[in-house]
């Protein structure tokens, strides 16, 4: 009897291999046609083909645009791309890595600053644009000391950065953890830029966990705390904004609040 391998033309025009969202598995007997009579059938295959993810996009529901709305260069694979990059800063791959690692800094530093303005003032009383200049502030030594001191201790760790950013784990050497007497607390534990995760930079085990004195990043959580992370640092720098357009009318946040 002859047999055919309809179900497998069939499939090849099913909407799961068009784009749809309906994942099907098909079955392939070797070619596609009719058999011969009396040929012997080969094993069965089965070729599972996964969908591919849509790429989000800043401007939902709307489509086209070029690179306006869906930069070519942006390939959803960072966590919070959203195809945002209409002055282009991401066309060169070498810019796009410095750029997003500048964007993981300033936003941890914003989400830390935007913290520090709301308790430092609940605490003191005094608009954060002020307390370095208040009498009753703890300042033991002279504004050179402490600009001078900031700038060799910042100095030191920037450059610090910058080399590990050309040259990943260069800078987790032994004399930099002199209560250990080990690199292993510096080291990159996750293997991923700007994550080193580890028992020094994850002390809590948030994206990964400690087995037998070995920190073990678990790839599931790391990613969706990446993704909270530069939702957060985004909006901390947004917020730290309008901070600073509030303090040039001697506003405060707690005060616009009305706290």
């Amino acid at each position: 009897m002859a047999t055919t391998s309809g179900a497998v033309v069939n499939g090849l025009g099913s909407s799961f291999l068009c784009g749809g969202n309906r994942s099907q598995t098909l079955l392939s007997t070797g070619g596609v046609g009719s058999a011969r009579v009396g040929a012997t059938t080969g094993p069965k295959r089965f070729i599972v083909v996964a969908a591919v993810q849509p790429k989000k996009s800043w401007v939902p529901g709307v489509r086209g645009g070029g690179n306006l709305i869906d930069p070519e260069w942006l390939d959803g694979s960072l966590p919070g791309d959203y195809g945002f990059d209409p002055l282009g800063l991401g066309k060169d791959p070498a810019f796009l890595k410095w750029y997003r690692e500048a964007e993981l800094i300033h936003g941890r530093w914003a989400m830390a600053a935007v913290v520090g303005i709301f308790v430092g003032q609940a605490w003191s009383g005094i608009p954060w644009f002020e307390a370095g200049a208040d009498p009753g502030a703890i300042a033991p030594f002279s504004f050179g000391s402490l600009l001078g001191t900031q700038l060799l201790l910042m100095g030191w760790v920037e450059s610090k950065r910058w080399v590990d950013f050309f040259n990943p784990d260069s800078q987790s050497v032994e004399w930099a953890t002199p209560w250990s007497r080990t690199a292993e607390n510096f080291a990159n534990a996750t293997g991923e830029q700007g994550y080193p995760g580890g028992k020094f930079f994850d002390p809590l085990g948030f994206a990964g966990s400690i087995q037998d004195g070995v920190y073990i990043p678990d790839v599931e959580k790391l990613e969706r705390l990446k993704l909270a992370e530069i939702k957060h640092a985004r909006l901390a720098m947004v917020a730290m904004l309008i901070f600073y357009f509030e303090a040039g009318q001697g506003k405060t946040p707690i005060g616009a609040l009305g706290l």
